[in-house]
């Protein structure tokens, strides 16, 4: 049922997806080896047989690269009748074994939860957006192995089509260059930060929640091509959960260095929160000092409690019953321009649940809404000028294999009508600091901004 094609090894992922983007479509998942010591495979595919997404028109769905049509089905009934019409497949060789690869934006939860709407939806990208791919090129870096992964619905031509392009050299883009037409500008002042937390606090003291998790938006002009600024970021920022999503017009940009879901093909689930941030120090010691700041930090360490505690009721909602653990709390991990404070929650799915059933039970994550979820997501739209669109919300593959995994898509950009857009946020408590928070925004997505904003002064 599955054939595997041997690759390479070393093989460039990046030089893959230039290979197999024409084919439209194209998707990337990079864990940014060796840079990144957290992630094991690159996946890259594109030529979906079938594609959905979730627009204001309704649900669509597309058969290979014929027109959008709308259907009336549930999202997530729809994508799991796809996943079955696959399977189950038994492979020994995880992870991706054809599946389903895309986004799920932060705004899908609108469609789960009855929620207000007083931020403006001014990004016409859809709320979801997934394609069914039925081959795709697997690095290894643990095994030091690649493959093609083909399952046995592909196309003929299309694995022909791969297999050609896959023996070919990566051929010059003839996309124009990338930069920025005007520097970064902010959705928020200092001052419109300085009331959106007052007003928190004001929530936090009347006892509407217990944590928030605020973002500020800033925004540019672009021309040129964004996968090549994808390329610069991922150079200055590489993350384990990396990626690059295609739209028809639009691209996602993905830097993030954390987890949402992961389900491997018995059930097992994990989740992986961030709370708790601090800059790199510019020597040694300084960056030791804040480090060791982070981890004994009461107030950064309250914060991962309450979103652990939450991510351990939504496992729950279906887990088998005290399958629940948290086997990691307060784990340093670093990256280039930041320390993060990581906890973990496992649990063993029931056997009636599948992944996709994990995700909408989770959905959105806890970590980038607050405490509790739902009034924590209300006070977001009601503070946050801009909806967030595919920020914080998660890009994952689901595999027929039964395996997924998917990140919190933080340290992302989008690109629309010719804008770039990149949020940076964080949790507020009651003992939140105005300036220190307004200050850890910056330093979450300043080396991304600085990236970008250098192709501003090469162009001049």
């Amino acid at each position: 049922m599955i054939s595997h094609y041997p690759l390479p090894y070393p093989l460039n992922a990046s030089q893959v997806f230039e290979q197999l983007r024409a084919l439209g479509g194209a998707v990337i998942l990079d864990s940014c080896q060796p840079h990144s010591r957290f992630g094991r495979y690159d996946l890259i595919s594109a030529a979906p047989a079938r594609s959905a997404r979730l627009s204001s028109n309704g649900l669509e769905i597309r058969e290979s690269a014929s027109d959008w049509h709308v259907t009336d089905e549930d999202p997530f009934t729809l994508l799991q009748q796809w996943l079955n019409t696959l399977g189950p497949v038994h492979d020994p060789v995880p992870p991706f074994n054809g599946g389903l690869i895309g986004y799920f934006s932060y705004d899908l939860g609108r469609h789960l939860e009855h929620l207000p709407s007083h931020a403006t939806a001014d990004l016409s990208l859809p709320d979801l957006q997934l394609g069914l791919y039925l081959q795709a090129v697997i690095i290894d870096h643990e095994t030091q192995t690649s493959r093609l992964v083909v399952h046995s619905d592909a196309a003929p031509e299309i694995v022909e089509q791969f297999l050609t392009l896959l023996g070919q050299p990566t051929s010059v883009s003839v996309k124009p260059a990338f930069h920025l037409r005007s520097s970064f500008n902010s959705n928020m002042t200092a001052m419109d930060y300085q009331q959106a937390l007052e007003k928190i606090h004001a929530y936090i003291q009347a006892g509407d929640c217990y944590q928030i998790n605020l973002a500020q938006r800033f925004s540019a002009a672009y021309e040129g091509d964004p996968w090549q600024a994808w390329c610069l970021l991922k150079a200055a920022a590489p993350t384990p959960f990396a990626a690059y999503i295609e739209l028809d017009q639009d691209a996602v940009l993905s830097l993030s260095p954390e987890r949402f879901l992961f389900c491997d093909p018995e059930g097992k689930a994990e989740t992986r929160p961030i709370k708790g941030t601090r800059p790199r120090g510019d020597t040694p010691e300084t960056d030791q000092q804040l480090a060791t700041e982070l981890l004994q930090s009461e107030k950064d360490r309250a914060e991962n409690v309450m979103i652990v505690d939450l991510l351990r009721n939504d496992l729950s909602k279906v887990c088998q019953p005290g399958s629940v653990k948290v086997p990691e709390l307060f784990q340093l991990e670093s990256y280039p321009n930041v320390h993060h404070l990581v906890s973990s929650v496992t649990g063993q799915l029931e056997a009636h649940y599948s992944p996709l059933d994990l995700i909408r039970a989770c959905f959105p994550g806890g970590s980038i809404t607050g405490a509790p979820k739902i009034r924590a997501m209300e006070i977001i739209d009601e503070l946050e000028p801009q909806r967030r669109s595919a920020y914080c919300g998660s890009i994952a593959y689901i595999s027929a294999c039964g395996q997924m995994d998917s990140s919190i898509t933080i340290r992302t950009l989008v690109c629309h009508q010719q804008q770039i857009h990149c949020w940076a946020g964080g949790g507020i408590v009651a003992d939140s600091q105005i300036p220190a928070e307004y200050a850890e925004t910056f330093s979450k997505v300043n080396n991304l901004l600085n990236t970008l904003e250098a192709t501003l002064e090469l162009k001049n």
